[in-house]
């Protein structure tokens, strides 16, 4: 049975170190990341090349080894090798926290699975930087990543996520920014939104309003782009259920009738007679 408490800290197994790195500016991180980085025995990279300008910039000598998406299954038998011979690993993304949108997590689990430490080195992350500057309210929010790029499959997810009250977050490239802000205001109609672009560099920009306006602005085709979507109303969700279709919804979640209509009630505005009425037509 493998074990469930890591103590990071109190035993002598390998670890990984999930190490966030600058999104942007390269003052973006902390002494601790440098110091596990020059520490550790070897550094997954996403993009060597990349992250060779980052640790040129702070004299990390440390041997990167390229691991991304394309050769992550091949590369997994010989990181548990090193893992297993007591070797210590760091793994950072081409920018922010490893693991999201990148390669990082399958590499992880497998770790976690052989017993070895998965140690954070929290950091630089594009998702917080973008909500907090957004001007919309930040929790509860849902990180979506970048949309697929098939129409349809777009379509389908951005229709899975239309009636969530909470925050989105999205990921979009420069390239696509303008045709993704389209079918948001298409399937989402009219609400808050910020764009944020090349965030804690020099030519950092957000642009704050409402979905309609921005559809008519020219986007910049330069710098990715972090999207933070005003969720729907409460009340606006409620508003396209009809009564029996909210009801049969409580009732399919395990709630027992009673308690189904009471909130049918509350949410409606109506008097619980109403949704008797209504559920006995059926």
């Amino acid at each position: 049975m493998m074990n469930l408490e890591q103590i990071s800290f109190s035993n002598e197994k390998a670890s990984i170190y999930i190490v966030s790195t600058p999104i942007g500016n390269l003052k973006d991180i902390t002494f601790r990341a440098i110091e596990t980085l020059k520490q550790v025995d070897f550094i997954l990279a996403e993009d060597t090349r990349t992250s060779a300008k980052l640790l040129r910039h702070y004299d990390i000598k440390t041997t990167m080894i390229s691991y991304h998406e394309f050769n992550k299954n091949e590369k997994e038998k010989m990181i548990i090798n090193y893992l297993e011979e007591g070797l210590n690993l760091a793994l950072i993304s081409d920018a922010g926290t490893p693991g999201i949108s990148d390669p990082g997590y399958e590499i992880i689990n497998k770790a976690i699975e052989k017993g070895f430490n998965i140690i954070p080195i929290p950091g630089a992350s594009a998702i917080l930087a973008s909500l907090v500057a957004s001007g919309i309210i930040i929790q509860p929010f849902t990180f979506i990543g970048f949309l697929p790029k098939k129409k349809q499959e777009l379509e389908t997810t951005l229709l899975d996520y239309k009636y969530r009250k909470e925050t989105l977050v999205i990921y979009e490239s420069p390239l696509r920014i303008k045709e993704t802000i389209n079918d948001i205001y298409k399937i989402f109609g009219n609400r808050k939104i910020a764009l944020l672009r090349e965030l804690t560099k020099l030519h950092e920009s957000i642009i704050r309003g409402d979905l309609e306006e921005i559809i008519n602005l020219e986007l910049m085709e330069k710098g990715e782009y972090v999207l933070i979507i005003e969720g729907i109303d409460e009340k606006s969700i409620f508003d396209k259920y009809t009564i029996l279709e909210l009801y049969n919804q409580y009732i399919k979640d395990g709630m027992e009738e009673k308690d189904a209509m009471k909130l049918v009630s509350k949410k409606k505005g109506i008097k619980k007679s109403d949704i008797y009425k209504e559920i006995k037509i059926k």
